[in-house]
């Protein structure tokens, strides 16, 4: 059979405002209850459970796919609030999709009162740590007391004390990374009204050179998003040259503030 499954891109509790060109996206809207189901019919051959198992592994299929969900979800939040379902979410008909917003109703409007009038918004803090060696001198009390031990000692007690400092600077290194992204967490958190850390990337993952040490994401009221970003533009100017640079993207759709909980 053809396009006979359902794939859920997200639901919302009210119809999108502008009305979206669903039809150019081969999306369908599916009323249930209170809810605005938005939803696209797919082939079982590529998303029945197997199948969908089996197309995961293809990276390029996955980026093609993931990239589609994501952009839908995207347009569709540019309208109204919406809770995201998961990739890859498929429903065998649409009696088995209204049973599950039926079944989770209650804490579906408990996600709602939660989200509405807020934005994700992640923050992702690097270090360059050259640069904050460069510079370790005059962050680190530590590091400066042993620079002046050297200067003052003679060549063979200076080379010793070298060595002892590359140990020292590492770990004031570390220590600064953990301070730095402590305070940019509760900065960020105070103008939030619900955050999430999330796992810290390896570089082969972001493409950069520098070392992630913070990655949160941050639910904003829309009234305090413009002093979020602002916030974030003068911590960047403040420690530009510290090497430490702030990655502030959004808004996003609130995936990492959904909870779908049973009903009780």
């Amino acid at each position: 059979m053809i396009n006979d499954l359902i794939y859920v891109y997200c639901v919302s509790d009210k119809l999108p405002e502008p009305e979206i060109d669903l039809a150019s996206n081969g999306l369908n809207m599916l009323a249930i209850n209170d809810f605005i189901v938005f939803f696209k019919h797919v082939p079982g051959f590529e998303f029945s459970e197997e199948n969908l198992k089996r197309n995961i592994s293809d990276i390029q299929w996955l980026e093609i796919n993931a990239r589609d969900h994501f952009m839908i979800i995207s347009l569709i939040m540019g309208g109204c609030n919406v809770i995201p379902f998961k990739f890859g979410t498929i429903y065998n008909s649409p009696d088995s999709l209204t049973n599950f917003i039926t079944e989770y109703s209650s804490s579906l409007i408990e996600n709602f009162d939660f989200i509405r009038g807020k934005e994700e918004w992640t923050v992702k803090i690097y270090c360059d740590r050259i640069s904050l060696n460069k510079q370790i001198d005059e962050l680190s009390e530590e590091a400066a007391e042993m620079e002046k031990q050297i200067m003052a000692s003679s060549p063979g007690k200076a080379f010793l004390l070298k060595r002892k400092k590359y140990d020292l600077v590492e770990n004031e290194m570390d220590r600064l990374c953990t301070q730095y992204g402590q305070d940019y967490y509760d900065i960020f958190k105070n103008l939030s009204k619900s955050n999430r850390l999330n796992n810290l990337l390896p570089k082969e993952f972001t493409g950069r050179e520098e070392t992630m040490i913070l990655n949160t994401a941050f639910l904003v009221c829309k009234d305090k998003v413009t002093d979020f970003i602002n916030t974030a533009d003068d911590l960047r100017k403040r420690d530009e040259n510290s090497g430490f640079f702030i990655e502030v993207t959004g808004p996003w759709p609130p995936f990492s503030f959904i909870s779908i909980k049973e009903k009780q």
